[in-house]
């Protein structure tokens, strides 16, 4: 498989970053994924209880991760509206953490910070000016997240194949693609169109190390390919699995609900409610219109030797 200045720049075997997905990117799935070569990553707020401490959480999960893998790994840290957000940061600094990706707010905020002590910097963008800004402000590298991506999108719902060739032309650090990919197929693909990696996040949900509730699981390898849709436009574009809760989120927007109404009716944990605690009625459920092409619940491993086995195999059929 090829390696790319992404594997240089963050000492991994194969460019390929595993999702920080809020609740279920915990210490077990990205040592999993680092110890297979990739880059695992932990969420502050992975395992924790409703109304747990993300410090607190992060210091434990960071400590497990470290009992359970030599190479490296990284924190997902969303900015934008998160109470803890600037213990969060001392505490990856403080713990000498390798990488953090950030999201979800302005990357001038703490890229300085992470940079000083030593930290390599990811941001996540949707659109070419977002990358720009990004590259301004010192980052190592984008992750550019196309809409199919699962979870929390871009305002202007850019696809991964369209965003991907017009971030590469307009930035000169590493690109990493989102969105949509969870073969060989698709490390492929994003590559040809000028990435230096990949980021997966619901290939990696159906795992055995992801601590994500069973029924979740099993529901993704359910799904079809029109069995995600994208609600919560008002709010911000989310991607999630179709069931009960979707569809009155639909409901409510088609009836010109307002953004207070929609957040009193989703509250602050109903994405956990799916996708950790399993009630795939009354939850969210997190989840990338990739889901129609996983059809088996593997180890971290097999998918990543999947993808890397794989990949000579689809560039020898485009010669």
């Amino acid at each position: 498989m090829k390696r790319t200045r992404l594997c240089d720049l963050l000492g991994i075997e194969y460019p390929i970053i595993q999702g920080g997905m809020v609740w279920i990117a915990n210490a077990e799935l990205a040592a999993a994924v680092s110890n297979a070569g990739g880059l695992g990553l932990i969420s502050p707020t992975a395992g924790m209880s409703r109304n747990g401490n993300q410090v607190e959480n992060l210091k434990q999960q960071l400590e497990i991760a470290k009992s359970l893998t030599s190479k490296p790994f990284g924190v997902n840290l969303p900015i934008l509206n998160n109470p803890q957000i600037e213990e969060l940061v001392a505490t990856a600094i403080d713990t000498k953490v390798k990488v953090v990706v950030t999201a979800a707010g302005n990357p001038a905020l703490y890229t300085s910070r992470f940079k000083e002590a030593g930290i390599k910097v990811i941001h996540v963008v949707a659109a070419v000016r977002h990358a720009q800004s990004a590259e301004k402000r010192g980052v190592d590298v984008v992750i550019a997240e196309g809409y199919e991506a699962g979870g929390h999108n871009g305002l202007d719902e850019l696809t991964t194949f369209t965003l991907i060739p017009q971030v590469v032309d307009a930035v000169t650090i590493p690109v990493v693609a989102a969105g949509g990919i969870a073969d060989a197929r698709g490390v492929v693909a994003a590559l040809a169109l000028g990435a230096d990696g990949v980021q997966m996040g619901t290939r990696f949900v159906a795992t055995h190390e992801c601590n994500a509730h069973q029924n979740f699981k099993e529901a993704i390898v359910k799904a079809s390919d029109t069995d995600t849709v994208i609600t919560g436009r008002k709010l911000g574009p989310t991607r999630i699995l179709k069931n009960e809760v979707a569809a009155k989120i639909m409901d409510m927007e088609a009836a010109g609900a307002s953004v207070e109404e929609l957040l009193a009716f989703l509250g602050s944990n109903r994405s956990r409610t799916g996708q950790f605690e399993g009630d795939m009625a009354n939850g969210e459920a997190y989840c990338g219109a990739i889901a129609g092409m996983i059809k088996e619940i593997k180890s971290v491993g097999e998918v990543i030797r999947s993808i890397v086995d794989n990949y000579e195999t689809v560039l020898t059929s485009l010669r």
